[in-house]
């Protein structure tokens, strides 16, 4: 199946992200530990997260030309973000740090059985857009307009801005803000946790309630992740389920697993593969990610996401 619509052409980015950065402390633990209990934990690292920041680290890594637009403090966790993607080739042009304010923080506890993750996250409010300050002039520069829905409002403007000359809106939620009702007629393709349909809707059976959402804001693709089982994705008026992919050497950590799946999405519409192949993709590289710690570090490259994709075509042959 098609992607049901055209992406734009002569854009000066493959994609462009509005969202979230973040810096995550990592604390790795034998087991999660029960209320009120110590334990001791294996190890701990500090590495650069964020949803939107992330995403387009992945696709830079993949070969595509990304923008990352959003702020960050004035602190040293902020100076850190940036570099981090200074050092990916990350454009951060319309990048910028806040006086005052402090870079959205998270601290991850990671259970090493089974590399789930518990996340305990502050995002000062001095970070947050409103429509007045939506950096409209990075809104229209990318090919696809990427965001998370936590600055609903300024989201809208971008949207608005971006559909105007034919830019494709994707947007990363699992969660429902104020405004969030106004904000999604205005985007092309919706992915969420398995949990926002229900939140958003109402309706829990996964495949009734992503039609609910396409029949009410009018989506072309509504989708949902559903961690190792894969995903789930409702466009053209068929669902297409995808499996997931082992992860090779065992899954250590799912941090960003959710955000290198649009990764993996995004890349297979850019390249012009259909919808069902794109998913694969999807797929492939949140496996791929969670193969170490951090959500960044072990994102893939074109050729290993590839490669894991021709195993796996292999192996069900």
């Amino acid at each position: 199946m098609k992607f049901p619509f055209a992406l734009p052409k002569n854009k000066q980015f493959d994609v462009v992200g509005f969202g979230t950065n973040a810096v995550d402390f990592l604390i790795q633990v034998p087991t999660f530990p029960a209320y009120s209990s110590k334990i001791e934990l294996s190890d701990y690292t500090r590495a650069a997260g964020g949803e939107v920041a992330t995403t387009m680290v992945g696709l830079q890594r993949l070969g595509l030309k990304t923008a990352y637009v959003g702020r960050f403090g004035d602190d040293r966790e902020g100076d850190f973000g940036l570099q981090t993607l200074r050092d990916a080739a990350v454009d951060i042009s319309f990048a910028e740090q806040i006086a005052g304010a402090k870079t959205q923080i998270a601290f991850i506890v990671i259970d090493e059985q089974n590399g789930e993750r518990t996340v305990i996250w502050q995002r000062d409010k001095l970070l947050a857009y409103d429509e007045t300050a939506a950096p409209l002039d990075a809104a229209a520069l990318g090919r696809i307009l990427h965001f998370t829905t936590h600055d609903a409002r300024a989201c809208r403007q971008m949207a608005q801005k971006a559909k105007a000359t034919g830019t494709i809106v994707s947007s990363d939620v699992d969660n429902v803000f104020d405004g969030i009702a106004e904000l999604l007629p205005h985007v092309d393709i919706l992915i969420c946790s398995a949990e926002f349909p229900e939140k958003l809707v109402g309706i829990r059976d996964r495949r009734a309630a992503l039609r609910e959402i396409k029949a009410r804001f009018g989506c072309c693709i509504v989708g949902m992740t559903l961690g190792d089982e894969g995903s789930l994705l409702f466009c053209e008026n068929e669902f297409v389920k995808t499996a997931g992919f082992m992860v090779p050497g065992g899954c250590r950590d799912t941090t960003g697993a959710g955000d290198a799946f649009r990764v993996g999405l995004l890349y297979g519409l850019i390249r012009g593969e259909t919808v069902e192949d794109s998913a694969q993709m999807a797929n492939a590289v949140a496996a791929l990610k969670c193969r170490a710690l951090g959500a960044r570090t072990a994102l893939p490259d074109a050729a290993e996401l590839h490669e894991i994709i021709k195993n796996q075509r292999r192996r069900n042959l």
